[in-house]
């Protein structure tokens, strides 16, 4: 939403009444004859994050590390003495920067404690500090005590405020094998019905369909099954190296229904 609405849109216009002809961003990304391209860094591609820039917002813009290695990147600062040179890689959210993230939410959403609860026993086996601070997939920071290391966030309920888990990274609670996406911002000329798709960053692609069920929502499926899908988070279509774009899925599905604890 940040390279949506601020810096291919406020930042961009700004510079627009400054007479600038190009801005520049420092994306691992490419633009070839008006197709979004991934970035020549397998490990550093971040057209997953571009997903929801539109085709006009991508005219007059220049990716100048999109055809470079993180390496030959940092080869560079050093040769230029720069101080990120050496800089870890950051993991930050924008304007908020690399901070703890629980203790950030804290002074702008509610504390609401509730049940962590085995979804294939029922049995409530814990405590969590609130919903907003766990995603789908999720193994670290449960803070049950004892085993831990096979039980895996699976689900929530808002409702009654239960974070459900599932025992093993295999379980069949954590599959899925489509999910509807909505607000689709659509980079191809044509319609594909078969490409690749990540439903998360650094995912490595997967196969998919599409059926097209109007302008701004599809529906993706993956016969293979897919761990983790979530809400709330994009998918992101690619034909090869070219990213056709992406959305953000609103309700996962499995056998064709509706996964009632996501």
């Amino acid at each position: 939403m940040c390279n949506k609405y601020i810096k291919f849109d406020m930042f961009a216009k700004e510079a627009k009444k400054l007479g600038a002809s190009f801005i520049a961003t420092g994306h691992y990304a490419r633009i070839c004859d008006g197709k979004l391209l991934k970035g020549l860094d397998d490990n550093k591609d971040q057209t997953y994050f571009l997903s929801q820039v539109s085709k006009e917002q991508l005219k007059n813009v220049l990716f100048p590390i999109g055809d470079m290695q993180k390496s030959e990147v940092r080869k560079i600062a050093m040769e230029y003495g720069l101080v990120t040179a050496k800089k870890k890689d950051s993991t930050g959210i924008c304007f908020v920067g690399e901070r703890n993230f629980t203790k950030f939410l804290e002074n702008y959403l509610p504390n609401m404690p509730g049940d962590i609860v085995n979804i294939e026993t029922n049995e409530v086996i814990g405590q969590h500090i609130g919903l907003m601070y766990y995603t789908i997939g999720q193994r670290k920071g449960l803070n049950i005590g004892g085993n831990t290391s096979r039980m895996f966030v699976v689900g929530k309920d808002l409702e009654k405020n239960i974070l459900y888990i599932c025992m093993g990274e295999d379980n069949d609670y954590l599959i899925s094998d489509s999910c509807l996406v909505e607000d689709l911002n659509y980079l191809g000329d044509d319609r594909v019905y078969s490409c690749t798709a990540k439903f998360r960053y650094r995912q490595k692609d997967i196969p998919v369909t599409i059926e097209w069920l109007d302008g701004k929502q599809i529906l993706v499926k993956y016969s293979e099954g897919v761990k983790s899908v979530t809400p709330g988070q994009a998918c992101v279509l690619y034909d090869g190296d070219v990213c056709l774009g992406g959305g953000i899925i609103k309700e996962v599905r499995k056998n064709g229904k509706k996964l009632w604890y996501l």
